[in-house]
């Protein structure tokens, strides 16, 4: 038997989709070369965005025309399948399977009913979401390791609320086990993930433990097991502690970058936004960040075009990414979803506006990337090798602490192990180096 993975939006879903690669293979199924090879085709998909949901949409009714030719099994699972569960099977008859968030416990028995050929006619829902023990990808040197699942924070623009529900954070054990076995497995860097990292709290036996204190825990679990690197996503910033900072300034074998996720820089637009926390705020923990770990960047997220948006607030964000000077960032415009106030808020501001505010905010951070980049020419960097330049075959591709992308003359036998290279120019958005020892 043998399956194809699409995946669609977060990383959660690439995590997840590496899961359930691993459960393919635990079966005995074998990764087909393309989807017309595939007994089954399992689509993970996202609701964050519009432009996600209407992609997947678009290879669901590919795959759906595909089985008037052979048969195969189709699942859909995600948030997507969360939030139109039963509108997409009205949709499109010829899905099999519409997989929500809480029912993916139960991918194992669809999958040994697909094996044999039969369907199953009911999926039991999980009341509480299930972590799964491993999210490695086969072959990765870097790997995720979910730390939580859910988000309270309601942003008035967000449907993860109502597609993933409410925080639970995992077991310190389950965190740590996993580590170790992707260690083993070969894996040098792991990014925890969340919806909301920083507002990670177990409570067992021992008492609570928050971030900070998961962080200060897994650090010399990590680096004893052989993990050389340990990332972090996603942060909100009205949850990162100084504690957390700390934690990081204290031990190297955490990354010097944070994704902070910003928004915008209006305050008056974070209010509507629900982000609960102002620009002064976030500049100041900003500031608290670089002053405290050394050779740090900063990346965000900036939304443009929220519901009664003026110019001034486009002012504002442009001001505050000028000052902040962000690495990178990842831009968008605002599409209404479905299910959240600000959906049905006033003042929706036209597309052609919305894509107008957007490309100047895309071009001024092209100019701070740049400006960022080359401050840190001649410096030198430890980066993870991870694949060979498409451009050369003698050189390779590799990610620095500060999460910027690094080219220089290596084999590939070099891919996954660190090394350290000194920055000398730049092309693109990528460092050209050599290697120093």
């Amino acid at each position: 038997m043998r399956f194809f993975i699409e995946t669609y939006g977060c990383q959660m879903n690439k995590a997840e989709s590496a899961s359930f690669h691993l459960q393919f293979m635990e079966r005995s199924w074998e990764p087909a070369a393309t989807a017309e090879e595939a007994d089954l085709v399992l689509i993970n998909t996202c609701s964050v965005r519009i432009t996600a949901e209407n992609r997947a949409w678009g290879r669901i009714a590919h795959y759906a025309a595909m089985k008037r030719e052979r048969a195969f099994t189709l699942v859909v699972t995600g948030c997507m399948a969360e939030r139109l569960r039963e509108r997409m099977r009205e949709r499109e008859p010829r899905i099999d399977y519409a997989l929500g968030n809480f029912q993916k416990a139960a991918f194992g028995l669809l999958l040994d009913a697909a094996a044999a050929g039969r369907r199953l006619e009911t999926i039991e829902e999980s009341p509480a979401f299930a972590f799964m023990p491993s999210h490695r990808e086969p072959g990765s040197f870097s790997s995720f390791v979910p730390i939580m699942h859910g988000c309270d924070n309601f942003c008035s623009y967000c449907i993860v609320p109502y597609v993933r529900g409410r925080e639970v954070s995992r077991d310190p054990s389950s965190i740590a086990a996993e580590i170790e076995s992707a260690a083993a497995a070969g894996v040098r860097e792991i990014t925890l993930l969340g919806q909301n990292v920083n507002s990670y709290r177990w409570r067992g036996l021992g008492g609570e433990l928050d971030f900070a204190g998961l962080l200060t825990s897994i650090a010399p679990i990590a680096r004893s097991a052989g993990i050389g690197r340990v990332r972090f996503v996603s942060s909100h910033p009205k949850d990162l502690s100084d504690a957390t900072i700390e934690a990081i300034a204290s031990d190297d074998v955490f990354a010097r970058h944070i994704h902070l996720c910003v928004q915008h820089g209006s305050d008056r637009v974070l209010e509507a936004m629900n982000r609960r926390y102002t620009r002064d705020s976030y500049t100041l923990l900003a500031d608290r960040i670089r002053s405290r770990i050394s050779g740090v960047t900063l990346s965000t997220d900036i939304l443009i075009g929220f519901p009664g948006e003026t110019e001034e607030d486009v002012e504002d964000t442009l001001e505050l990414m000028r000052k902040l000077r962000f690495a990178y960032a990842f831009m968008y415009h605002y599409n209404p979803r479905e299910g959240t106030p600000a959906a049905v808020m006033p003042g929706q501001v036209p597309v052609a506006v919305k894509k107008a505010r957007l490309a100047r905010v895309i071009e001024a951070q092209k100019t701070i990337t740049r400006s960022v980049m080359d401050g840190m020419i001649g410096s030198e960097a430890v980066v993870l090798v991870e694949a060979v330049s498409k451009r050369r075959g003698d050189e390779v591709l590799g990610r620095t602490d500060q999460d910027m992308m690094v080219v220089f003359p290596a084999s590939a036998e070099r891919i996954g192990s660190f090394a350290r290279v000194r920055l000398e120019s730049i092309r693109g958005n990528t460092f050209k180096a050599v290697e120093v020892r």
